[in-house]
This record gives structure tokens, sequence and C-alpha cells, in this order.
């Protein structure tokens, strides 16, 4: 990876070719084999590491004058330490297991800014390396070939993540196999959040159709020639030059389809039938499978619209009290000529978000001050309630 970033980026050639350790770290630009003297002048080895811009596969530009470092603080020849670097304690998430970034460094230059990477690198192991330099005759010169430890689902650079300093929060996603039962509207907009993730793998369940009416309700562009085709058929296309393991089905999940969700750690029920939901809950607490079931209730009795969306987890050791309290319809009404489905974009998606939004609350990357395993969001006034077993 480094060698091509060095053929398309010239200050990256003049690093290699001056004998740097050069490296990707999700992400991150990682420069080893950095000498620098602890503060009983002894000598030390330590790493820089510096956020990488991807403009595009072979194109990286820096996205500010700061580093984080892989080691304690360095110190002068006369024991006091380095006095010109600003920053302080922090951490980053790497995926090599010999860089432990322990802090962050800023030196920004007279005009501000860096003129490129070979300028920025340089700068900071003159301050860092310079006196273990002076007194080991030490350099960080070693040309060591290391190869890229990162192993990535996307086939892009995930340059959000390490942008937002949120890698060690993406981490805590990356062994779960997901599955959607429903590719409605709903359910494809869970599709189009996770495809987004790191999950480990996506498996996607519906026997439908792609006809112009899911277009309205369901994310991304239409392309004529998508309408109808097996929904996972368009889905698969949709989304398969942007990461790996996106595998969808064209059969629907009943209470005999154990193999269908081998491997499967959370599963999504985004189904509009009450005997399907049944069938699945009965499945799913039997393979010990954490889920979240979603539902909308819409009408427009008044004129206008309104309505409830419904988000709801059934953890593995409470599924079953949790299905008691019939939280969710668990059976059709026969021949229910009134039944209403109205669907809109908008309230699939925010039904969408809720359920992600959840399902990364159990998995500790967003905050949780209430532990709802239920949420109502009543449309008309725009609020949101929730139960927790609490009270």
């Amino acid at each position: 990876m480094i060698v091509s970033l060095a053929e398309n980026n010239e200050d990256i050639e003049r690093l290699l070719k001056k004998g740097y350790a050069l490296s990707i770290d999700n992400n991150h630009l990682v420069v080893r084999d950095i000498p620098y003297l602890d503060n009983n002048g002894n000598l030390q080895i330590g790493a820089i590491v510096s956020i990488v811009n991807f403009i595009n596969q072979n194109k990286i530009s820096m996205r500010d004058h700061q580093i984080f470092f892989c080691g304690s603080h360095p110190h002068e020849l006369n024991g006091k330490p380095i006095s010109n670097l600003g920053g302080g304690a922090t951490s980053v998430h790497l995926a090599s297991k010999d860089l432990v970034v322990q802090r962050s460094f800023s030196n920004k230059p007279p005009s501000g800014r860096f003129n490129d990477w070979f300028d920025k690198i340089e700068n900071y192991v003159t301050i860092i390396s310079g006196p273990a330099m002076d007194k080991f005759d030490a350099n960080p010169y070693t040309f060591k070939v290391v190869d890229e430890n990162t192993k990535s689902v996307f086939k892009f650079r995930d340059t959000l993540t390490s942008r937002a300093e949120i890698g060690e929060l993406s981490a805590k996603l990356e062994k779960d196999t997901i599955a959607i039962i429903g590719l409605g509207g709903t359910g494809s907009y869970i599709l189009d959040f996770l495809v987004k993730t790191p999950v480990k793998e996506i498996k996607g369940f519906d026997g439908d159709w792609y006809h112009v009416h899911n277009a309205f309700r369901s994310p991304g562009k239409l392309n004529e020639d998508e309408l109808g085709k097996r929904k996972t058929e368009v889905y698969k296309n949709r989304y398969q030059n942007f990461r790996d393991n996106v595998n969808i089905y064209p059969n629907y999940i009943t209470c005999d389809s154990d193999e269908d969700l081998t491997g499967v750690t959370f599963a999504f029920v985004c189904v509009d039938s009450g005997d399907s939901r049944s069938e699945i809950f009965d499945l799913l607490v039997k393979l010990k499978i954490p889920f979240i079931d979603v539902g909308m209730g819409l009408d427009k009795d008044t004129g206008l619209i309104s309505g409830i969306l419904r988000c709801t987890y059934f953890p593995v050791e409470s599924a079953q009290s949790i299905i008691d309290k019939r939280l969710a319809p668990l059976s059709d009404i026969p021949d229910d000529v009134y039944k209403s489905n109205i669907q809109i974009s908008e309230l699939n998606a925010l039904n969408a978000c809720l359920a992600v939004i959840k399902y990364k609350q159990i998995r500790g990357f967003y905050l949780d001050d209430n532990s709802y395993f239920h949420m109502l969001f009543n449309v008309d006034g725009v609020n949101l309630v929730g139960e927790n077993g609490k009270n």
C-alpha cells in the first residue's frame, strides 16, 4: 500500500527514499523507529502517527499540523522535557498491536501549515529525535518495510472514522453478523445505514420484487433497469462496490429458516405482517439471537397524516417476556379491508435511525442514559417516549 502511495505522492516517495519506516494503519500514516530520550536520558524508540485524508485510493493529503505519538514525552539532553510540543495524553485505535498511542503533539510552523508530508515528518523528527541522535548517534532511517495492518470490509478507506477519531468505538461493531429480515421501506434504510458500519457481514432477506413504489421509500439512486427485478438483486448491485460481505437472499424467513441465520449475532425484523413476525420471533428466540423489531402505524383520519413509529429491542435473556407484553403485533386481522399501509420515506428513515441508534447503544458506541427496550415516536407531537422496565 505505501509503495502505491509513493508512486502517486511525491512527498511520501521522498520519505521512503530517505529511509523512514512508513505504513498505513486505520487511515493513519505511521512512521516507526523514531528514537528519543526518556526522563532518565535512556534511548527509547517510538512512532509518529498522523491522520490521513484520502482524496482517492491513491492520492492523500494532511488534515492538520498535529501528530500522535507512541511513547512517553521526549526529553532534552539536559533531562528536561522538550518544551515546544503542545498537546497532551490521548489514545487512538490502531490495528497494529505494537502501536500504542499515548499522547498528541502540536508544533505549528511559523507559516501556520506544513508544505507537505515530508516537511511535517522532518519537523517533528528534528524536535523529538534530535537529542537522541546527538547522544546515541541514533536515527530513524531504518528503511524498514512494514505491511499495512488494516483489515477492512470497505472498498474505500473509512476516512470518516479516522477524521472523527472514533476508531475505538467503531471497532465494537466489527465482530457482528447482522440479519435484516425484510427490505421494505424501513428495512432498506437500515441496510443503507449498516452498509456504512464496519460490521463483519450483513445478511438481508426479502422475496419481493422492486417496483416503482419501492423507489419512493428507499435510499439511493434509481436506475430504470432495476424496476421489476428482485429487491435482492437491486440492493446487492447497489452496494457491492462500497464494501464486502453484503449478502442478500431472495427468500422469506420462517420458523424453519435455522440455516439461513447461521452465524448471525444480531437481527433487525422489518416486516408488516403480524403472522410472519410471530414466526420470526419464535425462531430468533430459539436461536438465542438478540433482535430489534420496528413498526409504523400511520393514518390520515383527520385529513393529515399522524401516527407512531415503534422500535422494540428483545435481548436474549428477556426476549420471551417482552414478546408476552404484546408490544409488537403478532397476528393479522382476517380480511381487514380497512388496513392502512401508509409509508413515507422520511418516516421510514427515522424508524430505521431509531433502530440503528438503539443497536449501537447496545454495542457501546452511543451513550445510553435511559436503556429503553421499547420506544415510541409520536409524529403528531414530535416526541419520543420509552420503556426501560425500571419504573
